[in-house]
């Protein structure tokens, strides 16, 4: 399948030093630990990765055809339980 960026993805992977190859991986070999079936135009996934021990988020939407990376960040400890796949209670 092909990926394609959203100008925000972009963005927020270069402020966070977040590196493609770390996107792709997580989207192809992490945990979908999300889901939000209803998003429109396409269904859209949180998902978790690790490049190395870094963790990495992903939250990308999906067709038959391609890949759509939204975002992507470093989930901080304060947010994430359970090795940052369960959002802490506010």
């Amino acid at each position: 399948m092909k990926f394609i960026y959203r100008v925000h993805a972009i963005e927020r992977m270069f402020q966070r030093n977040i590196s493609d190859e770390m996107v792709e991986n997580t989207i192809e070999n992490g945990k979908i630990i999300e889901e939000y079936i209803e998003d429109k135009p396409y269904p859209s996934f949180l998902v978790l990765g690790f490049s190395d021990t870094v963790p990495v988020h992903v939250v990308y939407a999906k067709n038959d055809l391609e890949y759509i990376v939204i975002t992507a960040y470093i989930p901080d400890t304060k947010k994430w339980m359970n090795h940052f796949e369960t959002r802490r209670e506010k």
